[in-house]
C-alpha cells in the first residue's frame, strides 16, 4: 500500500492510459491532482543517463534549494543509487508501468526523512516514452530547521505500482542455434 497522495497520482495516470501504453502528456489533466502540484515533477529523457527536469513543483525546489528545471534528475540521488534509478527509468519506459521508490532524504543538521518517489512514464507526440511524471510524497514529517538543502536521496526499495507486474515472470535470455533470444 502506498501513501494516499502517491495512490492518487497513480490512479490519475492509470485512468489516462489507453490499452497498455503510457499516456501522453496531453492526456494527463493536472486539475485531477491539483493539491499535489507542489510535489509533482516531470523529467524528460535525452538518452540513457540524461533525465532533465522539465517542470518541478515548489516543494521540490524548496527541498533541493532552488530551481531544478534543466538539471539532471539522476544527480539528486546518491552516487551508489544512480544506476538503479536509471535502470528503473529505462524499465518503466519499456513496460509502461509506474514504480514507487521508497527513499530517505539526508541533509546536514536535519533528521533523515522518509518519502515515496513515484515515477510514471508518459509518451511524447510520436508515441515513444520521452518523459516521466513524478511525485515526491513525504511519508513522515519533514523537519527542516534552517532551510537545509537535501544533499542526497538514498533509495531503500523500488516497487511496481501494479502488483501484477511484479508477479509476472522475469524475462530471461536463452540461446537458440547460437543466437540469444528472450
Amino acid at each position: 500500500m502506498f501513501h494516499p497522495g502517491t495512490q492518487k497520482l497513480i490512479d490519475c495516470w492509470t485512468t489516462a492510459r489507453v490499452d497498455s501504453t503510457a499516456p501522453s502528456r496531453r492526456d494527463i489533466d493536472p486539475a485531477n491532482f491539483a493539491k499535489l502540484l507542489p510535489q509533482v515533477f516531470i523529467l524528460g529523457r535525452h538518452g540513457p543517463g540524461l533525465y532533465p527536469f522539465r517542470l518541478a513543483g515548489g516543494f521540490l525546489n524548496s527541498v533541493h534549494g532552488g530551481g531544478l528545471n534543466g538539471k539532471n534528475g539522476l544527480r539528486l540521488w546518491s552516487v551508489a543509487d544512480r544506476p538503479k534509478i536509471q535502470a528503473a527509468l529505462e524499465s518503466i519506459r519499456r513496460v509502461a508501468e509506474p514504480v514507487v521508490i521508497t527513499t530517505e532524504l539526508t541533509a546536514e543538521g536535519m533528521p533523515a526523512a522518509s518519502m515515496e518517489v513515484l515515477l510514471a512514464p508518459m509518451a511524447g507526440p510520436d508515441g515513444e516514452v520521452d518523459r516521466y511524471l513524478g511525485l515526491y510524497q513525504p511519508t513522515a514529517p519533514l523537519q527542516r530547521n534552517n532551510d537545509e538543502v537535501v544533499e542526497a536521496m538514498v533509495m531503500h526499495s523500488i516497487h511496481w505500482a501494479d502488483p501484477a507486474v511484479a508477479a509476472s515472470p522475469a524475462l530471461r535470455l536463452a540461446t537458440l542455434d547460437g543466437r540469444r533470444i528472450a
